[in-house]
């Protein structure tokens, strides 16, 4: 059973998603991307539409939590049958060429579109609203406020730090399933012995 205290806090992360009720919107989605500051891999962006009541303990912003809680909260996530999710990707080559903002934000389009039940209204994390049709608002800090933002939030950490443990198998040398392509010491010494791979961003400082 839920503390007081426990239930009043998801009764708050839900606030953005009760006004838009209020309103008459009822597929309430909310989106955020992984992996805007990474000097490898791609940009990943998730879309979450959660059901009207729902609750998940335990759901907190996605860089509070550790690598098994998010893994955990993710799965049961996904286990529920009325939780609609869905996950796109924009790799390092297109990054180069549009840049990582505009990268970002088609990728949380791309994601919108995805999802099996078109959403009528879209919660964004951030200031910037991606390339779509339908009504949506920004909520800056959005992964610590919105129930459903902070769920796509662990949703594309989650998908983006087991893709980069794959690439990991590809080039071990860089350390990808350590610190999925952050810029950390031992990922910037890789880059000066070893120059940058396929996945790299090469307009990205540090690697160019």
């Amino acid at each position: 059973m839920l503390t007081q205290a426990r239930q009043q806090r998801l009764l708050q992360l839900n606030q953005f998603e009760e006004a838009a009720r209020t309103y008459g919107f009822k597929q309430i989605a909310g989106v955020d991307e992984a992996g805007r500051g990474p000097l490898a891999g791609p940009v990943i962006a998730a879309a979450c539409i959660l059901p009207d009541g729902f609750f998940l303990p335990g759901i907190d912003d996605s860089k509070k939590l550790s690598k098994k809680m998010r893994e955990e909260l993710v799965a049961e996530l996904k286990a529920h049958p009325g939780v609609i999710y869905s996950v796109a990707a924009m790799d390092a080559l297109l990054i180069d060429q549009i840049n990582i903002l505009r990268a970002a934000l088609q990728a949380m389009a791309a994601a919108i579109g995805l999802l099996r039940t078109k959403p009528d209204y879209v919660l964004i994390d951030g200031n910037q609203k991606p390339p779509i049709d339908t009504p949506c608002q920004t909520i800056v800090k959005g992964d610590t406020l919105s129930h459903s933002i902070m769920a796509a939030a662990n949703i594309a950490k989650v998908h983006r730090d087991a893709l980069m443990a794959e690439y990991d198998k590809e080039w071990p040398q860089y350390g990808f399933a350590q610190h999925a392509g952050y810029p950390t010491e031992a990922h910037l010494e890789a880059l000066k012995k070893w120059g940058p791979c396929p996945i790299h961003r090469r307009s990205f400082r540090g690697v160019a």
